[in-house]
């Protein structure tokens, strides 16, 4: 169902910029667009391990520093079939994790310092699974090509903006009159918007899913369940302050804690619905 949802949002942030890009800048513009956003996402996505690492300060963290995280990886990346990542740590006392690399034998998964101290086993194997779920499900690849696309929306969006203001487009506006005029300022204005909406939708759904494969293959809901909340909670206290936001969406839960309106361009899905979800998984395996 998951998958069916990626799918069907992808198709249709597609079609968003198809229409808009063809609307606006016509067929070379929207070719352009295409290309150039095309190339930076790709960039992004092929060097993704180097750039996070690098954005977060985070270190190589050996097997003797961190037993207890190797040792989960091992039962986990034999559930699941997988190669083991390599593993960094986050000098940040916040609990948080996340993954990147352009594939399973490419993968990268950084823990903080936090996340050690506070997680116990189980609860610490919980989300070393949801982790390693992004690498399994290829969800740094959706999540670069959804990038791509409302990128380059917004690309052309702002051709659309400049255009007007340079009274640009005559061709386009003759004998159409003020309701033609008003139609392409609503789809400047809305286009954009509606990409980054369902660019966030997208992103929530990967992690549903991502919450549901760990909870397979570390077979215990409760242990990813119970790590959110403290994970949540924490980060409700004290969020990050020293990263970019544009770095939330690799986290397993928001570390700058959106809160009130900002929720709804958040790339997490509520943590209540995560664990309630979790909850029903655990209910069903004991029934």
């Amino acid at each position: 169902m998951n998958r069916l949802k990626t799918f069907l949002l992808m198709l249709l942030l597609t079609a968003i910029f198809l229409l808009l890009g063809h609307f606006i800048a016509g067929q070379e513009g929207l070719i352009i667009a295409f290309i150039l956003a095309l190339a930076m996402n790709f960039f992004s996505y092929w060097f993704s391990d180097r750039i996070a690492i690098s954005m977060t300060r985070s270190r190589p963290l050996s097997e003797s520093e961190a037993p207890g995280v190797y040792r989960a990886l091992r039962e986990l990346t034999y559930n699941a079939n997988m190669p083991m990542p390599r593993v960094y740590l986050m000098p940040t006392d916040q609990p948080n994790a996340f993954a990147t690399g352009r594939n399973p034998e490419n993968a990268v998964i950084a823990v903080t310092a936090g996340l050690l101290r506070m997680l116990d086993y189980e609860e610490l194997k919980g989300v070393l699974g949801h982790e390693l779920a992004h690498i399994r499900n290829r969800d740094i690849l959706i999540g670069s090509i959804a990038a791509a696309i409302a990128g380059a929306l917004m690309f052309v969006a702002r051709l659309g903006m400049w255009g007007a203001a340079f009274g640009g487009g005559g061709r386009r506006n003759e004998g159409g009159g003020a309701a033609l005029a008003l139609i392409r300022l609503l789809a400047l204005v809305l286009a954009p918007l509606a990409a980054l909406l369902i660019q966030m939708s997208i992103s929530r759904t990967r992690e549903y899913g991502a919450d549901s494969t760990a909870a397979r293959i570390s077979g215990n809901p409760q242990g990813l369940a119970s790590a959110l909340a403290k994970m949540d909670s924490y980060a409700r206290r004290r969020p990050l302050r020293e990263l970019n936001q544009a770095t939330a969406h690799m986290f397993i839960i928001n570390p700058f804690s959106a809160e009130g309106l900002a929720t709804i361009f958040s790339t997490h899905p509520p943590i209540r619905e995560r664990i309630a979800r979790l909850q029903r998984m655990r209910i069903e395996r004991i029934r």
